[in-house]
């Protein structure tokens, strides 16, 4: 199979990439610098030329605060680009992997959330990601919506690698009051794959179980040995631009691990490599 990755330089496309030729796949990997997704005439231009059997759609406008204030270059990446992608390959019969977020629930309830649960943004990141789901499903026969949370990976900047970084503070004090499910980026590669034999539609790919930022903390610690003042705190102490939910944990339908499990193997592989690194 050919398939078409956008965002291949990021830290989930850095993932997926070899998850995908592992198992056979040819990959062509895409970014701004080779296709920019807000150019419609370059999208077509390159899955003319490329002929992909699929296109996962990867690249995005990730940075949640900063769309607070940039909403129009937050819509321009995430609705209009993912529209150009959504058309072009409707056009060519190419089925879509279009790769979306929890953010698109507003935190009301209080058990994991469905595919099947109406989304109600809170933030201009979520309200982009819910209009470039709505994009792939205008356009596209063929697609699959994939809902993930709290992605970390050893290609990008995460909470994992910042918690660590703050390691030797007197004390750290970290949100306990929003609930979530912490995600390794390889578990989310993973369950891609999973996917590619089951129906389309909209499916949530994360971390099996839930926890809180706190709670994800200490579980990093825990398994890093490292002693750490660590104080749970609300969300009012540590006000932000966007908003979050204070609940949009997911039902994964066990297309990935429990959190905890990835989460121990993520840092044994991070510490396995900064030591050979170091010889």
């Amino acid at each position: 199979m050919k398939i078409l990755l956008t965002g291949a330089s990021g830290m989930l496309g850095q993932d997926l990439s070899p998850v995908l030729e592992d198992v056979g796949a040819f990959v062509i990997e895409t970014s701004s610098d080779n296709m920019d997704i807000t150019d419609v005439a370059q999208v077509k231009n390159v899955l003319n030329c490329t002929h992909p059997d699929m296109v996962i759609h990867c690249a995005a406008y990730t940075n949640v605060d900063k769309a607070e204030e940039e909403p129009e270059k937050a819509e321009l990446i995430n609705v209009k680009g993912t529209e150009n992608i959504a058309k072009v390959s409707a056009e060519l019969d190419i089925p879509v992997v279009y790769i979306s977020t929890d953010y698109v629930f507003d935190g009301s309830k209080n058990i994991p959330y469905t595919p099947e649960d109406a989304a109600n943004p809170l933030n201009v990141y979520g309200k982009t990601k819910l209009a470039g789901e709505e994009m792939i499903k205008k356009y596209c026969k063929k697609y699959y919506i994939v809902r993930t949370s709290w992605l970390y990976g050893h290609y990008g900047k995460n909470f994992v690698e910042t918690m660590i970084s703050m390691a030797d503070k007197p004390e750290l004090k970290v949100v306990d009051d929003q609930i979530g499910c912490p995600t390794w980026t390889v578990e989310l590669a993973n369950g891609i794959l999973k996917l590619l034999s089951k129906p389309y539609g909209t499916y949530h790919i994360c971390g099996g179980g839930q926890t809180s930022w706190y709670g994800f903390a200490k579980e990093i610690f825990k398994n890093m040995n490292l002693d750490v003042n660590l104080i749970p705190c609300s969300s009012s102490e540590f006000p932000r631009p966007a908003k979050r939910p204070a609940y949009s944990a997911m039902d994964n339908q066990k297309l990935c691990r429990n959190w905890e499990a990835a989460l121990r193997d993520y840092i044994e592989l991070r510490n396995f490599e900064i030591a050979e690194d170091a010889e």
